[in-house]
């Protein structure tokens, strides 16, 4: 909020009238106190003027009907609005919406940090030891602002490798978990890299499945397993069941990902 000296013309009802770019010090537009209590601009006017034409005990208007401004609205036309001075500020506010009273006083210190704030002499600029402490300040900055820059440059360059480093695993996850397809040990160990014997001695030792090579019913629940039931004919014995051990999208990537650690442990 200015605080700076006008010239203010008498309107027709003679209360002063301001510029739209000027406003009176320590005082809030009835604009304002509209936006903080979340309240029609013409509803506020019209508080404001019945609150100045009461009359309390001591024969005084409840508040002083306040000088009026002028803006540009929405559509660009000319309006006018309130200047309402801090003492009268919290009896309207207090009249329209006494919860809204905490924000005003908020906004109200606001307005007087504004007012109270130093402004910049530039006549000091002539004072060489001003101009060697604004130029030491930018100078400080400009460090502070490279390195930042440079410590973002880092961690955009570690995520581009990350990002490098993780493309084959992403890649591999988006081939298989999208798919609802089901492979047996054998397509399970070409996928990862192994042979069929070695990938079910490795689930047997991670226990996912038995000694017989049948899936745990822990890993079926979990949708990592499944299993494929038939027969087949034995020449002696005749129809003889049989269990196979389907492994899931969602499984073979764990097995995936369990695999490289073991991997890993092993070069470590």
């Amino acid at each position: 909020m200015n605080t700076i000296s006008i010239q203010s013309e008498q309107s027709s009802d003679g209360a002063p009238r301001f510029p739209q770019s000027q406003n009176v010090a320590r005082t809030m537009s009835s604009r304002e106190i509209a936006d903080l209590v979340g309240s029609r601009h013409d509803k506020v006017k019209q508080s404001i003027e019945r609150l100045a034409a009461r009359i309390d005990t001591n024969g005084n208007p409840v508040v002083a009907l306040p000088p009026v401004g002028e803006y540009l609205d929405g559509l660009g036309r000319k309006a006018t609005e309130y200047m309402v001075c801090k003492r009268d500020s919290y009896i309207i506010v207090a009249q329209l919406s006494p919860e809204f009273t905490a924000r005003l006083v908020d906004r109200w210190q606001e307005l007087e940090e504004q007012t109270i704030k130093p402004a910049f002499d530039i006549a000091s600029l002539n004072d060489p030891k001003v101009l060697l402490a604004l130029l030491t300040d930018n100078v400080r900055k400009v460090v502070a602002l490279e390195a930042d820059n440079s410590e973002l440059s880092k961690e955009n360059q570690e995520l581009e490798v990350k990002v490098e480093q993780d493309a084959p695993k992403v890649a591999f996850h988006d081939m298989v978990v999208v798919s609802h397809k089901k492979y047996n040990a054998a397509q399970a160990a070409k996928i990862i890299g192994t042979g069929r014997t070695r990938l079910l001695q490795f689930m047997r030792q991670k226990g996912w499945v038995t000694r017989s090579n049948e899936p745990y019913q822990a890993k079926i629940e979990a949708g990592l397993l499944d299993v494929k039931l038939g027969t087949f004919e034995h020449p002696i014995d005749g129809t003889i069941p049989t269990c196979s051990t389907l492994i899931t999208g969602k499984g073979l990537t764990k097995l995936e990902a369990l695999w490289r650690e073991r991997d890993a442990d092993l070069l470590a």
